[in-house]
């Protein structure tokens, strides 16, 4: 492809770079320094288009290989790696700008760098500064930092011409005049290194518009080679390079018997301006609006089903291609699947969970008897606060005696009853007594005066359940005497609080006697809370 045409005003903008440049070789005056601000901002903002215009390719890229990887995948892998490059020589070329412009104004928080912009207008002193730019591009000895440059830019030419592999001299000729770093006669016909030809001795400000103007030419070496790396997706003529039959199954590969299987069949590639002929047999199938053929067959027996057919499609020669395809599906007995989502028990006097399910039967065809508890469709809480998947929650009426489902199915308009699924019916786990978030151990002086109350968990439980704390005595043994106050809730009385705070350091907190009301109405003692002030 042609190297890209320049703009009008990226012309203009190219054309006063030229006469500002030859004007600083005369030591013209501040008018020439202050032009070339303005030649700056229209490089940057050139610049700026150029890396809106290469973001649009690069979805371009990811949208195309998403579509066909096989295809568009190796392109879209090149293409990263030219990104990569490219913002390596931008990015080197940007902090050079920045380290200039920081130590030209002597300020590492001048308002002229905002992260990694570089804001020229916000040049306060020493734009003209001819020092700064020569001794950190070319050094004392030459061997400053455009020796790096040059390198780097000349590394990026070669990959960038590498990958175009030799398949685009236009755009090859264009990058090495953009991306030029050859020694040239200086003004007296002298050969002089790129490096000093470029930099040396120049003010400031024409220093950061010619690194300026190599970043557009990295990023307009960028657009070359995207351009080229994307019309290598479609460059043949025939635009799939593969055609695969497709079968989707409507609902599932198993049905039960009585039931119906129904499958879409269609070409994987597809053309809007024609419809595939599908068939299966001697019969052609029904399409839907979007060209895909309609399979449905009656399950009149069990077992596994094989069936397949036959895709013509008109290729672009006008010739009709044929794809063949195969499928299978299983037809099974009716079946019901009971599972609680919980766990394998259920627990007295709490809601459980359950998912109940008949393959090939909507949920709205099934219906639940429960025999030692009841049901409902209220959702139950997991302990970290999301609801367990089922659409009913069983309660069963007692311990030690199983709770059982039967399940009803309306299959096509007969109630099918299945076999009754038992369940193993627990207590709720006895709670665990907490004081400061702790039920052992040792506990700070002042973190136990603080406290306000006795509390009570199930850890590790998976049901969202709260236990109610109802009354609990706080022990106190000082000198050989044992000091008692209780209370009848969760929370400590003043009695209590006063005892705690007597409370030394190497001294045992007791509080016993806990009780908790449970979800399921029983009151549980807990295990007595022993902590050591710290």
């Amino acid at each position: 492809m042609a190297h890209e045409k320049l703009s009008p005003r990226q012309k203009m903008i190219g054309m006063m770079y030229l006469v500002l440049t030859a004007m600083l070789a005369l030591n013209v005056s501040k008018e020439a320094v202050e032009a070339f601000r303005k030649v700056d901002n229209g490089l940057t903002q050139t610049i700026k288009n150029y890396s809106i215009k290469n973001d649009v390719i690069y979805r371009d890229f990811d949208r195309a290989a998403a579509e066909n990887p096989t295809k568009a995948g190796k392109y879209k892998t090149l293409a990263y790696q030219v990104k990569e490059r490219a913002d390596e020589a931008y990015n080197f070329i940007q902090g050079l700008k920045i380290e200039i412009i920081k130590k030209t104004e002597k300020d590492p928080e001048t308002p002229a760098v905002k992260g990694n912009e570089v804001i020229i207008d916000k040049v306060e002193r020493h734009i003209d500064d001819t020092n700064v730019p020569s001794e950190i591009l070319i050094g004392a000895n030459e061997n400053g930092k455009a020796n790096d440059l040059k390198a780097l830019l000349a590394e990026y030419r070669q990959f960038l011409i590498a990958t175009l592999d030799g398949k685009n001299p236009t755009a090859e000729e264009a990058l090495k005049k953009s991306l030029n770093t050859d020694d040239g006669l200086n003004r007296d016909g002298v050969m002089e290194r790129w490096e000093n030809l470029n930099f040396q001795t120049l003010p400031m400000v024409a220093v950061i518009c010619i690194l300026s103007e190599y970043q557009i030419g990295v990023r307009n070496g960028e657009t070359e080679v995207l351009n080229y790396l994307y019309s290598q997706i479609d460059a043949s003529s025939f635009k799939f390079t593969k055609l695969d039959a497709i079968v989707i199954p409507t609902t599932s590969n198993y049905v039960t018997m009585g039931s119906d299987y129904e499958a879409r069949v269609f070409i994987s590639a597809t053309d809007s301006t024609q419809f595939p002929v599908i068939t299966v047999g001697d019969s052609k199938l029904p399409l839907d609006e979007t060209g895909k053929g309609i399979y449905k067959v009656h399950a009149s027996s069990t077992g596994p089903k094989k069936w397949g057919g036959i895709i013509a499609l008109k290729a672009p020669d006008g010739s009709i291609k044929n794809y063949p395809f195969e499928s299978s599906y299983v037809v099974g007995e009716p079946n019901v699947i009971v599972s609680p989502t919980a766990m394998n028990v259920m627990y007295y006097g709490i809601n459980n969970p359950i998912d109940v399910s008949v393959p090939g039967i909507g949920p709205d065809k099934l219906k639940i008897k429960v025999v030692n508890g009841s049901f409902s469709t209220e959702k139950v809480k997991k302990s970290g606060g999301e609801y367990f998947k089922g659409a009913w929650a069983v309660k069963p009426n007692a311990v030690g005696q199983n709770v059982q489902v039967i399940v009803t199915a309306d299959i096509n308009g007969k109630p099918v009853q299945y076999a009754p699924y038992d369940f193993r019916v627990k207590s709720i786990p006895v709670p665990v007594a907490i004081f400061a978030n702790k039920s052992t151990g040792t506990v700070p002086r002042a973190t136990a005066a603080a406290q306000q109350g006795v509390f009570a968990i199930l850890p590790d439980f998976d049901f969202d359940l709260q236990y109610t704390v109802t009354g609990f005595t706080v022990l106190y043994s000082d000198k050989g005497s044992d000091f008692e106050e209780s209370s009848s809730n969760s929370n400590l009385t003043a009695k209590q609080k006063d005892l705690i705070g007597r409370l030394t350091r190497g001294k045992n907190l007791i509080i016993k006697d806990i009780k908790a009301l449970g979800p399921d109405g029983r009151t549980k003692e807990l295990q007595p809370v022993i902590l050591k002030i710290d």
